[in-house]
């Protein structure tokens, strides 16, 4: 492996997924997980994807992202909720709770420091 890689989906199998049941507040949501990098000391990075529907998150990690496509609305706890489309990037921060709503099937790019 060199010293740089591309966002590049060929030859990777997603994994795939669903929030945890006691998460899940509406619809039925599942997610694709494209891991483009998984580095040393808890650094991950690729592309992730969801279905529409709407979840309670926790972050004990800290997550920068970009969004690809899609309309989300990400709302913290107590907070205004903040509506996402393409082009609009975030980060989450260890402590953040609150809710993930996916309104149109949603892609973003996405940095994870553990």
């Amino acid at each position: 492996m060199g010293t740089w890689t591309v966002f590049d989906l060929a030859g990777i199998e997603p994994e795939e997924g669903a929030p945890a049941p006691d998460r899940l507040i509406s619809g039925n949501p599942t997610f694709r997980t494209w891991n483009v990098e998984e580095a040393e000391g808890g650094l991950y990075a690729g592309i992730w994807e969801a279905t529409p529907g709407k979840w309670r998150i926790a972050y004990d990690e800290w997550e920068y992202f970009h969004i690809l496509s899609g309309h989300s609305i990400v709302t913290e706890e107590g907070g205004r909720p903040v509506h996402l489309k393409a082009g609009d990037r975030m980060i989450l921060r260890p402590g953040f709770k609150g809710t993930w709503e996916v309104v149109e099937t949603t892609r973003k790019d996405y940095v994870i420091r553990i």
